[in-house]
C-alpha cells in the first residue's frame, strides 16, 4: 500500500461517525456511508428505521409559492432516499418475517412497490395477467416478494392483537395513530379485494422450474448508474442474490397454505387446500434441509397448522383411529357437546389434549352461550370444571372462569365436580405430588362454601376421605363450624345498576380477558370496579383494538374526569356498536340501556348521543326482523325517526349513518309525503341526505303525471351531475404512475360519490331504486363516445344534455351504474328492467355470454320461464337486434336467424346472410324444428341443395311440411305455432346459458 493510500484510509478511519448538525438520514445520504454503517456489528440506528426515515423523507408533501401542498417532488433527493430503503432491505435478504415484524403495513406497501417500480413490473397491469416463467427473474421475484406479504397481511389481520398500553391521551398522537389505522384499512380493503388475484400469482409461482434471483445492494447500485444494462445482466441470471426454486416453492407453499386456512372459517372446503399446501412444505423443508439460506419457516407453527388440518379434514382411511383433536372437533359441530366433556375428563388422566386447545373449546361455548343458547349454561360449567381440575393437578392457579360459575353452587354442580376429580387421578399410579394438589383444591373449594350441607357433600365424598388425613378432615370441620356466618351478596337481587358489588381481587390479565369476552353490562362494571381497585393508573377502554367508538363520540367520552366511569361508558358503547354490527341486537339493546342509564345522570349531551344510538339499533332491529317479510314499522318509530331529522340541539356530536339511515329509512317506507311536504327548511340547507331525500320523494311523487310536471327529477339531476363532476384541482401525479389507492372525489356537490353509493346501498324500495338506476344510466348515456347505450324505465325524464360535459368524471359513472345494478339484483334478482340493464352493461362491454345470460334471465323472470309470452316491453326490437348481434359474435348463425323471426317485421337479409355461414357453433339442424317462418325454411331447402346436403335438406323439408305452418291456416294458428316454437327456443337457449 502506498503512503498517501494509507494516509487517506487513517483520514476516513479517524473521521467522525455522526456530526452533531446532520440527521443520520442526510449524514449517510451526503457521505455515501449506508453500507459501511450496516456492516457494523449493533448499527445505531437499526436498518429497519433507517427504511422508515427514508421513506417518510421521501414521501413528504412539498409546499408551493401560493402555500398549497403538493405531492412529494420527483427529483433526485427523493430518489436516493427511496435507493437508500430499498438497499437497507437488500441487506437483510428481503426477510418478510423481519421487515414485517418491524416495519407498519403503509411504509412496507411503500417499500415493496418501489422495489416493484425499480424491477421494471409495468404500472397498472394486474399481475395476474403477468406470466412469470417468461418475466426476467428479478421482476418475478419482485412479484412474488409483493403478493407473499399481500396474504401475510391478511392472514396476520385477521388475527386478534392486544393494544400496546398507551401512556396519557396526547391530541396529536392520537391523530396520528388514527392517520396510520385508517391508512392501514385503506391498504387491507384494496389487498383483501386482489387476494384472489395474489393467490393466482403464488400458485402460478409453484409451476415455475427455475431458480430466481433478488435485488442486492450492488444490482441496485447499477440501477441507479445504468438501467438498460443491467436489466439485461437480469434477463440472463446472472446478477443478485439467487433463490433456489425449492426455497421459493417452500415459502409460496407456507404462505399459500396460512390463506387458505385462513379462508377455512367461511369455505370448510378450503381446508383440503390448506393441508396439501402445508404437507408439501415439510417435504421441501425435508429435501432442502440445513442449506437453505434464505427459507425461514416457524416449524413450530406449521407443526401446529398440520395437526389442525388432520383434524379438519376427514381422513380418507376409516381404518386410522381419530385423534383426540378429531373426537372435539366433530362432536363440536354436531353438538354432542356432552362427548366433548368425556373426552376432557379421559384426557385429565392422558393430558394428550394442550391446555391451549382445552380453553379455546371453553371460549367457543362461552360464545355461543352469550349470543343467546342457554342449554349451554350447564355445559359450560362442566367443561370448565374439567378444565380446572386439569389445571390444579399441574400445579395452576384456579381459573376467573370457575370462580365466576361456581358463584352459586347447587348440588348437581357439587355431584359433577366430585365425579370429574375421582376420574382425573388414578390413586394407585398418581405421585404425591397429585394427591397433594388435589387434596389442596378440594380443600379450598369447601372454605369457599357458605352452606354446611355442601361442605359436608365434598367432605364425606370417597376421595376426600382417602386424600385428606382424619386430624385435617375434622380441624376443616371444625372450622367451618365456627366461622361466623355471612351473607352471600351473590343470591341478593340486584335493583340498581350501581348496587352490584365487586367480587375479590384476581389476577388483571385474567380480568381484562374476561372483559374482552363478556357482554353483560352488569358484569362489565363489576370487573371494571375490580380492575380500578386493584391499579389506578390503567386506561382500560384501551385493553382491546378491537373496541371502536367513532371519533366525532371519543373525544366527549374521554373528556369524562372519573377514570372508571369514562371507562364504563367507552367500552358500553364500543361493544354495543360492535353487537349491533355483528346484528346481536338484544346484546346491543341491553349494553345501550345500561350506558343511557350511566350517563343520563352527569351528562345531556352524552344522554342524546345514546338516544340517537338507540334509535339506529331500533331501524336495524326491524329492517333485520319484520321489516323483511314487508310488516311496516310501528308509528312510534316513524315519530322518532322524524324527531332525529328535526333535531336541532347545539353541540351534540352527531354520526352521519344515522341521518343516512332516517332518510333511507323514509325512502324504504314510502313516508314520501312527509319528505316532500312536512320537513323543515333548515334540514334541507344543512342536511345533504334529507335534501337527497326530499327530491327522490318528490320524484317518485311526480312521475305518473306528464312531463312537463316534472321540474323535481331535473333538480335531483343537476344534484347528482355536481357529485359526479370533478374539479380541476385533482391531477394525476407528474411521475405517470397511478398510486395503490385512487381517490377522484368531487367537492362541487353536497356530498361526495363514496358517500352517495353507501346511502343508495342502503334502500329497498324498487321504485326508487328504479329511479336511480335510470338517472345513472342516462348520464352515463349522454357521453359523446357512447357506442351502446344502455336502456332503462323512466329514462325519458331526464336531462338530454348536459352544458359542462368535460367536467363529468364518466369512468366514476360507468363504476357506479355497474355497482348500483350489482346491488339492485342483490335486494331482487327477479326485476326484469334491472336485468336488461345488467345486460346492456355486458353487451356494451364486448361480453355476448354474459349478456345473452341477462336477457334471457330477464324474458323468464317475466314469462314464467317462457311458459308465457314475454311482454313486448321486455323484449323490444332492440332488445332483440341485440341478441342476435350476441348471437352472431358467437358464431352461433342459426341462433340468428331464428332471433331474427322475432322481430316485429322479421329481418330476412341477416337470417339467409346467417345460414350461409359454414362455420356455426351450434346444434345447426337441430333448431330448424323451431323456425316457423316458411320463407326461412325455403331458402335453408335451397342452401342444402345448392351445396349437395341431402340429410339437412329433408330435415328442412320436414319442418316445411308441419300443417300447422300451412299459410292456409287461421291466423290465430299460425300465431300458436309460431308461440309454441318461441317458447321451446327460449327454453333451450335459457338451458345453454343459464
Amino acid at each position: 500500500m502506498s503512503a498517501e493510500a494509507a494516509d487517506r484510509e487513517a483520514a476516513t478511519s479517524s473521521r467522525p461517525c455522526t456530526p452533531p448538525q446532520t440527521s443520520w438520514f442526510e449524514f449517510l445520504l451526503e457521505e455515501s456511508l449506508l453500507e459501511k454503517h450496516l456492516r457494523k456489528p449493533c448499527p445505531d440506528p437499526a436498518p429497519v428505521q433507517l427504511i422508515v426515515q427514508f421513506l417518510e423523507q421521501a414521501s413528504k408533501p412539498s409546499v408551493n409559492e401560493q402555500n398549497q401542498v403538493q405531492p412529494p417532488p420527483d427529483n433526485k433527493r427523493n430518489r436516493i432516499l427511496k435507493l437508500l430503503a430499498l438497499k437497507v432491505a437488500a441487506h437483510l435478504k428481503w426477510d418478510l418475517d423481519i421487515l414485517e415484524k418491524s416495519l407498519s403495513v403503509p411504509v412496507l406497501n411503500m417499500l415493496l412497490n418501489e422495489l416493484l417500480c425499480i424491477s421494471k413490473v409495468p404500472p397498472g397491469t394486474k399481475h395476474v395477467d403477468m406470466d412469470l416463467a417468461t418475466l426476467p427473474p428479478t421482476t418475478a421475484m419482485a412479484i412474488l416478494l409483493y403478493n407473499r406479504w399481500a396474504i401475510r397481511t391478511i392472514v396476520q389481520s385477521s388475527f386478534p392483537v392486544k393494544q400496546a398500553k398507551p401512556g396519557p391521551p396526547q391530541l396529536s398522537v392520537m391523530n396520528q395513530m388514527q392517520q396510520e389505522k385508517e391508512l392501514t384499512e385503506n391498504i387491507l380493503k384494496v389487498l383483501k379485494e386482489q387476494a384472489s388475484d395474489s393467490i393466482l400469482v403464488l400458485e402460478a409461482a409453484l409451476k415455475l422450474n427455475k431458480d430466481l434471483y433478488v435485488h442486492t445492494m450492488r444490482t441496485l447500485d447499477l440501477l441507479a448508474v445504468e438501467p438498460g444494462m443491467v436489466n439485461g445482466e437480469t434477463e440472463s441470471s446472472t446478477a443478485g442474490l439467487k433463490i433456489r426454486t425449492e426455497e421459493m416453492q417452500c415459502q409460496v407453499c407456507y404462505d399459500l397454505g396460512a390463506a387458505y386456512f385462513q379462508q377455512g372459517s367461511t369455505n370448510s372446503a378450503v381446508y383440503e387446500n390448506a393441508r396439501e399446501k402445508f404437507f408439501r412444505t415439510k417435504e421441501l423443508i425435508a429435501e432442502i434441509g440445513s442449506l437453505s439460506l434464505h427459507c425461514t419457516i416457524d416449524e413450530k407453527r406449521l407443526a401446529g397448522y398440520c395437526q389442525a388440518c388432520d383434524v379438519l379434514v376427514p381422513s380418507d382411511s376409516t381404518s386410522q383411529q381419530l385423534t383426540p383433536y378429531s373426537q372435539v372437533h366433530i362432536c363440536l359441530r354436531s353438538g354432542n357437546y356432552q362427548d366433548v366433556v368425556k373426552i376432557f375428563i379421559e384426557d385429565n388422566l392422558t393430558f394428550s389434549l394442550p391446555v391451549q386447545f382445552r380453553q379455546s373449546v371453553l371460549r367457543e361455548l362461552f360464545q355461543k352461550a352469550q349470543q343467546g343458547n342457554e342449554d349451554l349454561d350447564e355445559i359450560c360449567f362442566k367443561v370448565c370444571a374439567c378444565n380446572t381440575v386439569r389445571d390444579i393437578l399441574e400445579g395452576r392457579a384456579i381459573s376467573v372462569q370457575f370462580n365466576q360459575l361456581f358463584l352459586r353452587p347447587n348440588k348437581e354442580k357439587i355431584d359433577f365436580l366430585l365425579e370429574v376429580c375421582s376420574r382425573s387421578i388414578n390413586l394407585e399410579k398418581a405421585s404425591d405430588s397429585l394427591k397433594g394438589n388435589m387434596a389442596a383444591f378440594l380443600k379450598n373449594v369447601c372454605l369457599g362454601l357458605e352452606d354446611l350441607q355442601y361442605v359436608f357433600m365434598i367432605s364425606s365424598h370417597e376421595l376426600f376421605i382417602t386424600l385428606l388425613k382424619d386430624e385435617e378432615r375434622k380441624l376443616l370441620v371444625d372450622q367451618m363450624r365456627k366461622r361466623s356466618p355471612r351473607v352471600n351478596l351473590c343470591i341478593k337481587p340486584v335493583t340498581s345498576f350501581y348496587d352490584i358489588p365487586a367480587s375479590a381481587s384476581v389476577n388483571i390479565g385474567q380480568l381484562e380477558h374476561q372483559l374482552i369476552l363478556s357482554v353483560d353490562p352488569w358484569r362489565i362494571r363489576q370487573i371494571l370496579i375490580e380492575l380500578h381497585g386493584m391499579t389506578s393508573e390503567r386506561q382500560f377502554w384501551t385493553v382491546s383494538n378491537k373496541w371502536e367508538v367513532p371519533s366525532v363520540y371519543s373525544g366527549v367520552i374521554l373528556g369524562i374526569k372519573d377514570n372508571l366511569t369514562r371507562d364504563l361508558v367507552y367500552i358500553l358503547m364500543a361493544k354495543g356498536l360492535h353487537c349491533s354490527t355483528v346484528k346481536d341486537f338484544s346484546h346491543a339493546k341491553q349494553l345501550f340501556a345500561a350506558c343511557l342509564e350511566l350517563v343520563t345522570e352527569f351528562s345531556p349531551k352524552l344522554r342524546q348521543v345514546m338516544l340517537n344510538e338507540m334509535l339506529l339499533l331500533d331501524i336495524h332491529t326491524h329492517e333485520a326482523g319484520t321489516g323483511q317479510s314487508g310488516e311496516r314499522p310501528p308509528s312510534d318509530l316513524i315519530s322518532r325517526v322524524r324527531g332525529y331529522l328535526e333535531m336541532r340541539l347545539p353541540d351534540i356530536p352527531l354520526r352521519q349513518v344515522i341521518a343516512e339511515e332516517c332518510v333511507a329509512f323514509m325512502l324504504n317506507w314510502r313516508e314520501n309525503e312527509y319528505l316532500t311536504l312536512q320537513v323543515p327548511a333548515f334540514l334541507l340547507q344543512n342536511n345533504p341526505y334529507v335534501k337527497l331525500g326530499q327530491l327522490l320523494a318528490a320524484t317518485c311523487k311526480e312521475l305518473p303525471g306528464p312531463k312537463e310536471s316534472r321540474r323535481t327529477a331535473k333538480d335531483l339531476w343537476e344534484v347528482v351531475v355536481q357529485i359526479c363532476s370533478v374539479s380541476n384541482q385533482h391531477k394525476r401525479g407528474n411521475d405517470g404512475r397511478v398510486s395503490l389507492i385512487k381517490q377522484r372525489e368531487s367537492t362541487l356537490g353536497i356530498m361526495y360519490r363514496s358517500e352517495l353509493l353507501s346511502f343508495i346501498k342502503k334502500l329497498r324500495e324498487p321504485l326508487v331504486l328504479t329511479i336511480i338506476l335510470s338517472l345513472f344510466v342516462k348520464l352515463h348515456n349522454v357521453r359523446e363516445d357512447i357506442v351502446n347505450d344502455i336502456t332503462a324505465e323512466h329514462i325519458s325524464i331526464w336531462p338530454s344534455s348536459i352544458p359542462n360535459l368535460q367536467s363529468v368524471d364518466f369512468e366514476a359513472v360507468a363504476i357506479t351504474v355497474k355497482e348500483l345494478v350489482r346491488y339492485a339484483l342483490s335486494i331482487n334478482p327477479s326485476t326484469h328492467s334491472w336485468l336488461i340493464i345488467q345486460a346492456d352493461i355486458y353487451f356494451a362491454t364486448n361480453q355476448y355470454s354474459a349478456a345473452l345470460h341477462y336477457y334471457l334471465q330477464a324474458g323468464a323472470v317475466c314469462s314464467d320461464f317462457f311458459n308465457k309470452a314475454v311482454p313486448p316491453d321486455v323484449y323490444t326490437d332492440q332488445v332483440i337486434k341485440r341478441m342476435i348481434k350476441c348471437c352472431s359474435l358467437l358464431n352461433c348463425h342459426t341462433q340468428v336467424a331464428i332471433l331474427c323471426q322475432f322481430l316485429r317485421e322479421i329481418d330476412y337479409k341477416t337470417a339467409f346472410k346467417s345460414l350461409q355461414e359454414q362455420n356455426s357453433h351450434d346444434a345447426m339442424d337441430s333448431y330448424y324444428d323451431y323456425i316457423w317462418d316458411v320463407t326461412i325454411l325455403e331458402y335453408l331447402t335451397y342452401l342444402h341443395h345448392k351445396r349437395g346436403e341431402t340429410d339437412k335438406r329433408q330435415i328442412a323439408i320436414k319442418a316445411i311440411g308441419q300443417t300447422e305452418l300451412n299459410a292456409s291456416n287461421p291466423e290465430e294458428v299460425l300465431q300458436l305455432a309460431a308461440q309454441r316454437r318461441k317458447k321451446k327456443f327460449l327454453q333451450a337457449m335459457a338451458k345453454l346459458y343459464f
